[in-house]
């Protein structure tokens, strides 16, 4: 059976985001996934390996699956400015509803059997804890790879990012959780630095991995 689903996966790239802001690069939704995947899992494995007490830990491969589709109704709706998305509880309400039927129609255009598995990503079950605990990873993931984008375009000289930083920061620090503490001050810091500072930090710190997983 032929599909469609992974040739519209593909059109990711063609979704802009950040439509009312003035870009010194322009940023798509594909690219967004990616930055949000790659968070998302290190705060589910920080969690899991710093943090875990008595917390639900969700594997960090299904948080990163799931951050992957996060943000794949976009393919079919568009990236939505927050002013308008957020202009009213109806107004948000309604926009969920297209946003969950635009994910059917996307899964409808794959074979039964892979449909169910997809299914969870892309509507993943909200009285599920796990998959709740998981879907605040993403959030906070999500939320990270936005204030990314804001540095760097005050890099670049661009102040149209000034107040969305600021925004965006407060957001961050209301989730204390402390796995996007831990990214907040180990892993973020270096996002504002030249390749060259980077390398710099790297072959001063830089060390062989003792995991006993990696040989």
């Amino acid at each position: 059976m032929s599909t469609n689903f992974f040739a519209m996966i593909h059109r990711m790239r063609y979704i802009n985001r950040w439509g009312l802001m003035r870009n010194t690069e322009l940023e798509n939704i594909q690219e967004h996934s990616h930055d949000v995947a790659v968070i998302a899992h290190v705060l589910a494995l920080v969690r899991q390996q710093y943090y875990p007490g008595d917390r639900l830990c969700p594997d960090p491969d299904f948080v990163a699956s799931l951050a992957l589709f996060h943000d794949l109704s976009e393919i079919i709706t568009g990236d939505m400015p927050k002013p308008v998305k957020y202009h009213t509880a109806p107004m948000e309400a309604s926009y969920k509803k297209i946003e969950r039927d635009a994910c059917r129609t996307l899964l409808a255009m794959l074979p039964k059997e892979l449909a169910c598995h997809y299914e969870k990503l892309l509507l993943p079950d909200d009285k599920d804890p796990l998959v709740r605990e998981a879907k605040s990873l993403v959030k906070a993931a999500d939320c990270f790879a936005a204030y990314i984008k804001c540095v760097d375009e005050q890099k670049a000289g661009n102040r149209e990012f000034d107040l969305a930083r600021i925004e965006i920061e407060e957001r961050i620090d209301a989730f204390d959780m402390p796995e996007v503490q831990w990214f907040k001050d180990q892993a973020l810091p270096a996002y504002g630095l030249s390749l060259d500072e980077i390398n710099f930090e790297f072959n001063l710190k830089g060390e062989d991995c003792d995991c006993k997983a990696i040989k």
